[in-house]
């Protein structure tokens, strides 16, 4: 697997620095899309130091992953350093990208509510930037046949969140998203899978106002009593990342322990065996 590589955008942190990490363990080079300032960049470098504790590569790209300038510059500095003229070589495409605007829809004052500019900023980067990213590695023939490619989405796709409109918006997108994407490039082998995680501590959960209560639900709710974990998000998606996961596309599927079958109230619907 010495050629096998993971594009995994938003590598830095959440699930996919668990992704990218997992996917190491399991054989991958890793090319890492982050966004981060000085004072995040500790956390960046642990994630690259865990890659290469494997024997595989790391080559992480500081950048914006919504910018079709510097998106098209990376594809094309990815094709030019690392490409090989016998076969493509991405096998596998995560998207784990967490930046939007999170707040109401409806306020009396305009400044706030979500802007138009906002509410375009989050879907793009949320949503839409799987089919850029998507499209740039088909167009230059770096993806290879039966690769993969995920979507992290959540429960806000089809749930309302307080402050979470706009993201919920994207989830719903990246979706849909997924559904096409697994349609359109059947014929190439390649599989499209949203992955729900149950609620998890991440840096992205803790941006979202009233975190607090959503984590102690969860715990309430969650029929194995404890939050889902980056870790376990990626190892079911190194699960699903082997061949015997060749006919599985298209879908939504969750990661969560259960949690999501528990009703709203976060009443346990399932008592523990004595």
């Amino acid at each position: 697997m010495a050629d096998k590589w993971a594009l995994i955008l938003g590598a830095s942190s959440g699930f996919g620095g668990a992704t990218a990490v997992a996917l190491a363990k399991d054989g991958y080079n890793i090319f890492g899309i982050h966004l981060d300032r000085q004072s995040t960049m500790p956390k960046v470098k642990n994630v690259i130091k865990k890659i290469q504790n494997t024997g595989h590569k790391a080559v992480f790209f500081n950048m914006n992953a919504a910018d079709p300038i510097k998106r098209n510059d990376t594809l094309d500095e990815i094709k030019e350093r690392f490409a090989t003229k016998e076969h493509p070589f991405v096998h596998v495409l995560v998207h784990s990208l967490a930046f939007g605007t999170l707040k109401p829809f409806i306020a009396k004052s305009p400044s706030d509510a979500i802007t138009k500019a906002q509410m375009e900023m989050t879907l793009d980067v949320m949503a839409h930037s799987l089919v850029y990213w998507t499209q740039g590695l088909i167009q230059r023939d770096l993806f290879a046949k039966k690769g993969r490619i995920f979507a992290l989405t959540s429960a806000g796709s089809h749930t309302v969140i307080p402050y979470y409109g706009a993201v919920s918006a994207a989830k719903a997108a990246l979706e849909a998203h997924i559904r096409q994407l697994s349609v359109e490039l059947g014929s190439m082998k390649i599989t499209a899978n949203a992955i729900m995680a149950g609620v998890t501590d991440t840096p992205a959960l803790r941006k979202i106002p009233g975190n607090e209560r959503m984590i102690e639900a969860a715990k309430l709710k969650n029929p194995m009593g404890k939050l889902t974990t980056p870790e376990e998000v990626a190892q079911a998606i190194v699960l699903l990342c082997k061949k015997e996961a060749d006919w599985i596309s298209g879908n939504v599927i969750g990661v969560d322990g259960g949690e999501y079958n528990v009703n709203f109230t976060g009443e346990v619907v399932c008592r523990p065996i004595k």
